[in-house]
């Protein structure tokens, strides 16, 4: 990625990456080697004890006025932006009538955090085993005392569980759905009660110092996962339906390392359960980035030009999902290391 010297982030984890520190009201301004960030009076004592001394703190009512007339006081030429991350108010209210040339830059943060270094990768990691300590619970509370309750009653106690009684927050919503609403890849929980021998999905995940955990597994049977495979359901649809999505993932799963392109991935996923007769289901990318959001680079889809380079952390999470009948979504996050993987 190009290196630029003049750049503004205005989303709040950019900013976190790039500074350490940041909040719901505030804009990080580069210029050469300054460095400014904007907020306002109600967090004037966290940013001083948050930000380096190197970081010049600007407290103002009007955060675009005093943006503007830093920059105009810099006599730059250009500057960087993503345009995802303001809204045309506010660019308006910074850029109107500013004699300097504004070069927009999708995924200007995400590209530069592609990469994770070792520090960032062990907070995804504890998140991830967090999470998941957070899952065996859940499943134990599912198979035991889950019977009869709601797709929303069961969230609730997802949530309990996967935060530690909210002592760390989500990544996400998450999603609990029970059969025919499993074929929904984004389902919302509803009033669907769970009954013995129902397939459920479970997609969550929290955070740990700001990074992200994500996973999703499909149950069913009282068991923690179908590809245990009780005798009498072998010949079930869905066990059918989970053991093409399994053997998929663990198919792309196992093509990860340096070198590989983000669609190959993605292909290897999509060409067996193609293969299968269940190609048309299959309706999402096999997988995204995860850190300080949950949705980063790398995309692992068919349109993806990215080469997959060591220390990218990703998911792969194959699914079919057969209208008004059920959906199986299978995901884990692998971090890429220096010959192969690691599933955290």
């Amino acid at each position: 990625m190009k290196s630029y010297t003049n750049y503004i982030l205005f989303d709040e984890n950019s900013i976190y990456y790039e500074c350490g520190y940041s909040n719901d009201n505030s804009v990080f301004l580069r210029l050469g080697r300054e460095s400014f960030f904007f907020t306002d009076s109600r967090y004037l004592l966290e940013a001083k004890l948050a930000l380096d001394k190197n970081i010049n703190l600007i407290i103002t009512k009007e955060l675009a006025k005093e943006i503007k007339k830093t920059i105009k006081k810099s006599k730059i030429n250009s500057i960087v932006l993503d345009p995802n991350e303001i809204t045309l108010n506010f660019y308006n209210q910074i850029f109107s009538k500013l004699k300097i040339k504004v070069i927009e830059k999708i995924n200007f943060s995400k590209l530069k955090r592609i990469i994770k270094n070792d520090s960032e990768i062990k907070l995804i990691k504890k998140a991830s085993n967090i999470a998941k300590k957070g899952f065996k619970k859940f499943e134990e509370y599912l198979f035991s005392k889950g019977f009869g309750k709601s797709e929303i009653e069961l969230a609730f106690v997802l949530k309990k569980y996967i935060t530690k009684k909210e002592k760390y927050n989500l990544s996400f919503e998450p999603i609990v759905a029970i059969n025919q609403n499993a074929a929904l890849p984004h389902a919302k929980p509803s009033k669907t009660k769970f009954k013995k021998n129902d397939l459920i999905l479970i997609d969550a995940g929290i955070k740990y110092k700001r990074y992200c955990s994500d996973r999703t597994v499909t149950l069913g049977n009282k068991s923690s996962d179908f590809y245990q495979r009780e005798q009498k359901f072998n010949k079930k649809l869905y066990q059918k339906v989970y053991d093409i999505v399994y053997s998929a993932q663990q198919k792309a799963i196992e093509a990860v390392k340096p070198g590989i392109k983000a669609s190959k991935i993605d292909k290897i996923a999509r060409e067996y359960i193609d293969k299968k007769g269940f190609g048309k289901y299959f309706v999402h990318s096999t997988g995204h980035g995860v850190g300080l959001d949950i949705h980063e680079l790398p995309i692992i889809s068919a349109k993806s030009n990215e080469i997959i380079k060591e220390n990218m952390v990703f998911t792969i999470e194959p699914g079919i999902y057969l209208p008004n009948k059920f959906g199986v979504r299978i995901e884990d996050k692998v971090v890429v290391t220096k010959n192969s993987f690691e599933i955290l």
